[in-house]
């Protein structure tokens, strides 16, 4: 299937993350639309983002928009079936550039109808402390 996608990270997608520098730099930036607003987190690796959609999806692609110096250069995106004992497999690594633009990343297709669970790890920084700034965070796809 190709475009349009449509956005899969609503109100009602539960949101996780391993750590906040404090409460201006919440989760809750990550998914509010505003481009001035941003998660940062502590220092130390890896980092982890953690969606729990209301009902399966099929994502077929990341946007994210990271603060340059402060990129998950290596990323794990992982996902699970089921939300309530989730059996994790890593779908792709992807490799975001250290810059301060909006990158997209193409998801590969997987096998399963649906997923209910995405898990970004961040496993390498380009902060020399391991922290991230994400400013913008779309997962786009289907509803199956």
């Amino acid at each position: 299937m190709e475009g349009p996608y449509k956005p899969l990270v609503t109100s009602d997608t539960k949101v996780k993350v391993s750590s906040t520098l404090d409460k201006t730099v919440g989760k809750k930036n990550l998914t509010d639309g505003n481009p001035e607003t941003c998660w940062t987190s502590q220092q130390g690796l890896p980092q982890i983002i953690h969606l729990v959609f209301p009902e399966p999806v099929r994502p077929m692609r990341l946007i994210l928009t990271f603060q340059g110096g402060f990129v998950g250069t290596q990323c794990a995106i992982d996902v699970a079936a089921s939300a309530s004992e989730p059996v994790w497999t890593t779908l792709t690594h992807i490799h975001p550039e250290d810059v301060n633009r909006r990158q997209v990343f193409q998801l590969p297709e997987g096998n399963s109808p649906g997923i209910q669970c995405m898990k970004f790890v961040m496993e390498r920084s380009s902060d020399f402390f391991g922290r991230i700034t994400l400013y913008e965070l779309q997962v786009e796809g289907w509803t199956p």
